[in-house]
């Protein structure tokens, strides 16, 4: 059975006055996957994802998460959509438990459901033991951890993470990443994850995109790309060469 498509976007584009941020984006992903979204400082993928969440409005284009236009049905498409952003807020003052059960209620999950749900999602992420601490005493390990907890408890389709693993010692950033590896394989949740750490974006991602000046220069598998670019197959190749080939192309 051919996998569903979950995220699709056509001829998309974001101007602000005649700079194009966003510059005719089409590309797809499919339920379940990894995709690796990939780009210097300034290339457009949080852009992109504002424009997916429908927190900003495309100029020209169109885009579908999970079937829905999410400019036009952006509640929709929220409900469906977990997002972790590079830097996560909570409140410091407040215990882990108690920051999620306000997420709770600002997405309307009654408490006799959410009750289970953080339980679950604080189990998931290694918080259990913590969770009555507060969050001002956590690491940004610790913090990241519980921010995924944050997107679970509303059982989202799909996940949007924005450098999850940015700032962390080894040793977070590998639980952090075997964290997203089993919430895609025993919960199928799509995964678009935007980084910079080009390592890990290859151990798990099973397709990239690579956004450079606003525009997608290469989408598809890596093996796909290694052999369009480097003429080498399977496991001759790093993703730090693919990136900077089509890097200093443009």
């Amino acid at each position: 059975m051919a996998a569903q498509t979950v995220i699709e976007t056509r001829e998309l584009s974001k101007y602000y006055g005649e700079y194009a941020a966003v510059d005719d984006l089409t590309f797809t992903v499919q339920e379940g996957e990894i995709f690796g979204f990939l780009g210097p400082n300034g290339a457009g993928k949080t852009t992109t994802i504002l424009m997916l969440l429908g927190l900003t409005e495309p100029s020209t284009g169109e885009a579908r998460v999970c079937g829905f236009n999410p400019i036009r049905e952006p509640l929709k498409v929220k409900r469906l959509v977990g997002y972790l952003p590079e830097d996560v807020g909570f409140y410091r003052d407040m215990t882990a438990r108690e920051n999620l059960q306000y997420v709770a209620r600002l997405n309307h999950i009654p408490e006799e459901i959410s009750s289970g749900k953080i339980d679950e999602a604080l189990d998931i992420v290694g918080l259990s033991q913590e969770a009555e601490k507060k969050v001002g005493a956590f690491s940004r390990g610790m913090s990241q951890r519980l921010g995924i907890a944050e997107v679970l408890i509303k059982d989202p389709r799909i996940c949007f993470l924005d450098e999850p693993t940015l700032g962390l010692d080894p040793d977070g950033a590998i639980r952090m990443i075997e964290l997203i590896q089993s919430l895609s394989s025993d919960r199928k949740i799509t995964m678009l994850i935007c980084s910079h750490n080009l390592d890990q974006v290859q151990r798990i991602s099973q397709r990239v995109g690579i956004m450079i000046k606003g525009k997608l220069v290469a989408v598809g598998p890596m093996g796909e790309l290694a052999k369009e670019k480097l003429g080498v197959g399977k496991e001759k190749y790093t993703l730090e060469e693919i990136y900077m080939k089509y890097f200093r192309e443009v």
